[in-house]
């Protein structure tokens, strides 16, 4: 620990500093300039709310640069430029799940977005052995035959501008669920339509209006008598606009009839069976947003929503970001989603024994699953059912004697046949090297 006369020294303050490097640092903005905005039928309407459901849940997925075996089984993490920007920095202003984030709402809105790698080692249209240190989210403007015109933002001007780059290099995801939500006539496009329809309705109904009939005591034929009728509506409306209550008075032979009530129709109901049928489109459930969803309803969600998304994403960017080279190396790009995330704490403690007797997951694994930090035990890191008594180590070491000398114990009965099994194994334990094929021993 330092002492207080080196903090003295070498202690700098953010308030304090002499030097400010990134006061003027160009042209400053009251919001995020990089930020993505939207349609703004999303925010005032359902769709909102299912849009940001679904692009969460998919931003939780964990992209990761892997090492995949013949079978197509992970291995290993690959520790490069890629797997930082899949799972711990994506660019300067965004972490990987914002990024994602931020595709999945685009993707939602225009049908189709672009992850654009801006910052790389080499040029992407020169040549497919590259790096990718920076990725951007991108909304393609003009599509030409090999390659998009995009706009994304740009870290060194802050400013978002417009690029050309080969259709090889830019990761292009069309919405999976297209046919759903961004056709002209889809089913989405048809509950927007409706619900901006009741919208305008209830904007109507609230604006104020008394709509009042005033049934005057003659009759209105001849224009004197119609401009004596307007002057009398005038009359009533200056007095509810003067008053302080929006109180009036009529003469006693008029009559007053009140047109404000709502008028019925079936569009709220037709809107709701729209939203019932995306909903099952979409394997969403009203359980869903409020948290009560059942395992099988958010196992049916994440298989047939969550994990489509993933997939359209993880292919694109295995075809683009690694080349032909790097898959045949058995490079991939896999994503993950925790599976004990919506598991109950009183089910942990069966599922931990099970996995860890059935040697699928070590002990410090499980550690890790619920929070705990490792233990030191040596045998926490290895495969072993602790519920049954372990074979000393030499024992081990020698496949096949245990079972060898179990079976012939078996058919043995006399004492000399048992003397000579135990010299036996200890004879094997020492040298260690010699199959157990080698061990003739007669009755």
């Amino acid at each position: 620990m330092a002492d207080f006369g080196e903090r003295l020294r070498r202690g700098w303050n953010a308030f304090l500093g002499r030097n400010q490097p990134y006061q003027y640092d160009g042209s400053g903005f009251g919001g995020r300039p990089d930020r993505n905005y939207y349609r703004s039928y999303n925010s005032r309407s359902i769709m909102g709310a299912i849009f940001n459901r679904i692009a969460v849940d998919f931003a939780s997925l964990e992209f990761n640069h892997v090492m995949v075996d013949e079978d197509g089984n992970f291995k290993e993490v690959i520790r490069g430029p890629l797997n930082d920007v899949l799972s711990s920095s994506s660019n300067l202003d965004q972490t990987p799940m914002a990024l994602m984030l931020d595709a999945a709402m685009m993707m939602f809105n225009e049908g189709t977005v672009a992850l654009a790698p801006v910052y790389t080692s080499d040029d992407p249209a020169q040549t497919e052995s590259y790096k990718i240190y920076t990725v951007r989210v991108a909304k393609i403007t003009t599509w030409y035959k090999t390659s998009v015109e995009m706009e994304a933002y740009d870290e060194f001007t802050g400013q978002k501008k417009r690029l050309v780059m080969p259709k090889s290099a830019v990761v292009i995801v069309e919405n999976p669920f297209y046919s759903i939500m961004n056709e002209p006539n889809s089913l989405l496009q048809r509950l927007l339509r409706l619900l901006n329809q009741i919208d305008r309705t209830n904007e109507q109904n609230s604006s104020g209006k008394l709509d009042l009939i005033l049934q005057l005591p003659y009759v209105i034929r001849g224009e004197a008598k119609r401009r004596e009728a307007e002057q009398r509506r005038k009359d009533i409306e200056d007095q509810l606009m003067g008053a302080q209550l929006g109180i009036a008075y009529v003469d006693g032979t008029e009559k007053i009839t009140q047109l404000n009530r709502a008028v019925e129709n079936n569009l709220w109901a037709q809107a709701k069976d729209l939203q019932e049928q995306l909903y099952n489109q979409l394997g969403l459930t009203k359980s869903i947003f409020d948290g009560t969803a059942s395992e099988a309803e958010m196992l049916n969600y994440q298989n047939r929503t969550i994990e489509v998304m993933g997939v359209a994403f993880q292919q694109e960017m295995e075809r683009k970001w690694l080349s032909k080279t790097a898959r045949t190396q058995h490079q991939a790009i896999r994503f993950r989603r925790d599976p004990f995330k919506l598991v109950p704490a009183a089910q942990m403690a069966e599922i931990a024994d099970k996995f860890t007797r059935n040697e699928i997951l070590t002990s410090n694994e499980i550690r890790a699953i619920v929070g705990r930090r490792p233990s030191k035990d040596p045998k926490a890191d290895k495969l072993i059912n602790s519920n049954i008594s372990q074979p000393n180590e030499g024992e081990r070491d020698v496949p096949g004697a245990n079972e060898e000398v179990s079976n012939f114990s078996a058919t043995s009965s006399s004492t000399e046949n048992l003397t000579r099994i135990q010299n036996g194994r200890k004879w094997l334990n020492q040298i260690g090297t010699l199959s157990t094929t080698d061990l003739k021993v007669s009755k």
